[in-house]
């Protein structure tokens, strides 16, 4: 768990394993998100500030890119942090209301005015970053004999620093998509009472015989009842999360956390066929579309392997009740993913340090171009989330 502490972790390994799941180039793999998640916790730690150690290096030339690739996830970014060796969260606990005693006082008693009553704070803390680099050499001279003059030459700089955009937006991706899993991983073995089975409490709720299947539930005559019923649990649980109560995400044991998650901060991830399902097999049977216009903030089309969209396969990092980080000993898959209903603050990604630098060799006459990259991908076990499987 070194993305837990105070160091930067390099995730180059990692990254490139998430990337290529992402882009069909490999399967579905046992993946240990907990190499780079940095997840609430209640330890305190310290440690020697590693910055004076490195020289930053400074943007000598800003590119254009010409076909940007806009990742997806991106509603996961929030503000860039710089200073500071951790980030800290404080969250206020509710204690108990205390008896009026102005109904008990009789003659010749006193009531104390000066009772100290402490307020109830529960600190949890993020510690770490995930960094990871890139390189591109670009010559004076050896490339003019490919081209016809500077403007094709030109154009085919710009190619070559548009796809280095694209290759480093879907970089971000791959990462927000493996900050998504990991909080799925996580509520699945830590917070099991909120990943909700959908087709086990239809089945249960409607009693129908025989109890549907993943299968048997796509059939014509049980899609649309099933999904509007979907519809209405999901809706059911926004409407739950903007109560102020401690029930949807993990409490730490003695200091109880009541949430609450407006309507405006809550984020919905749905997996995105079984959205485009539900606008062509049921909202086209039905004469009031608004009644089934769940908005969603994001349709998301896998959630960690191309090849198998609907299921991930990670070793996820979580909080305990106890405060501290757990990691079980193994990474287990979790299928039918259908969606994720979280408070704004549950997951997200911040930039810590994002550079561009060059450096010229005039012997070799080429330069030499650097990105470098210090982000923070987080989960926040103490607010409000619920997972909905499609099992």
């Amino acid at each position: 768990m070194a993305a837990n502490d105070l160091t930067f972790e390099q995730i180059v390994t990692v990254l490139n394993s998430i990337a290529q799941q992402a882009t069909g180039q490999a399967q579905l793999t046992a993946t240990n998100t907990s190499d780079f998640i940095t997840v609430a916790q209640t330890t305190l730690k310290a440690g020697a500030d590693p910055i004076m150690n490195a020289i930053s290096q400074t943007l000598s030339k800003t590119i254009f890119s010409i076909r940007p690739y806009f990742e997806k996830f991106q509603g996961l970014r929030v503000d860039s942090i710089r200073w500071g060796n951790h980030v800290r969260k404080l969250s206020p606990v509710d204690r108990p209301f205390i008896q009026a005693d102005k109904w008990n006082l009789t003659d010749g008693s006193t009531v104390d005015p000066f009772v100290i009553r402490q307020p109830e704070i529960l600190q949890t803390n993020f510690y770490g970053a995930d960094t990871y680099a890139d390189e591109l050499t670009v010559f004076d001279d050896q490339l003019d004999n490919a081209f016809k003059g500077p403007d094709e030459f030109g154009s085919f700089i710009s190619m070559i620093m548009s796809n280095i955009t694209d290759k480093h937006a879907q970089a971000r991706e791959a990462l927000a998509r493996a900050c998504i899993a990991n909080l799925i991983g996580g509520k699945v073995a830590g917070d099991s009472g909120n990943v909700i089975h959908l087709l086990a409490e239809y089945n249960t709720a409607t009693g129908i015989t025989p109890a549907l299947t993943t299968q048997t539930v796509l059939q014509p005559a049980n899609y649309a009842p099933f999904m509007q019923w979907v519809y209405a649990r999901i809706a059911e649980m926004s409407s739950k999360l903007t109560e102020r109560t401690t029930k949807y995400h993990i409490n730490v044991t003695g200091k109880p956390i009541a949430r609450h998650t407006p309507m405006e901060r809550q984020k919905v991830f749905m997996y995105a066929p079984a959205r485009y399902q539900i606008d062509a097999r049921v909202l086209a049977d039905t004469y009031h579309d608004t009644f089934l216009r769940f908005a969603a903030d994001e349709t998301v089309n896998y959630w960690q392997a191309i090849d198998d969209p609907a299921a991930i396969n990670v070793k996820p990092t979580y909080m305990g009740s106890n405060g501290a980080l757990t990691t079980p000993a193994n990474a287990a898959k979790t299928d039918n993913i259908f969606a994720v209903l979280m408070d704004e603050e549950a997951a997200g990604y911040t930039t810590i340090h994002e550079k561009m630098g060059s450096i010229y060799n005039p012997r070799g006459e080429y330069s030499n171009i650097f990105w470098s990259f210090d982000l923070r991908y987080w989960n926040d076990f103490t607010e409000n989330c619920v997972v909905f499987l499609l099992d």
